[in-house]
């Protein structure tokens, strides 16, 4: 089993900052992709930030100039921080973890439960 915990959303006014926290556990071993996405409420889950070790980061217009993600691997965990937050940044934003349990196992996706980020005008 693999468990993903964010924390970190909440209420912030424009042009506020959060920084969002993923921790991943369980049976964890190689990790491919740790992502963030976003789901406004009655629209499609977006990817909001990716990050690929040895890679530079990918990240959706919506949040280009605005948004760092970065991960820490060791410690199974990845950042998002927010910055210039609006109110179309509002969502619930769900960390996502592509990754494989051993050599012979597939890459898999996994996904925390969500923290909600609300951006006031």
């Amino acid at each position: 089993q693999v468990q993903l915990v964010e924390s970190g959303g909440g209420l912030v006014q424009q042009g506020g900052s959060l920084r969002l926290s993923c921790v991943a556990s369980g049976r964890i071993s190689q990790i491919n992709t740790m992502a963030w996405y976003r789901q406004a409420t009655g629209k499609q889950r977006d990817l909001v930030a990716s990050i690929t070790q040895g890679k530079a980061p990918n990240y959706a217009d919506s949040g280009k100039g605005r948004f760092t993600i970065s991960s820490d691997n060791p410690k199974k965990t990845v950042y998002l921080q927010m910055n210039n937050l609006k109110p179309g940044d509002t969502a619930v934003y769900n960390c996502n973890v592509n990754q494989r349990h051993d050599v012979l196992s597939a890459y898999r996706d996994y996904w925390g439960q969500g923290t909600q980020v609300t951006g006031s005008s």
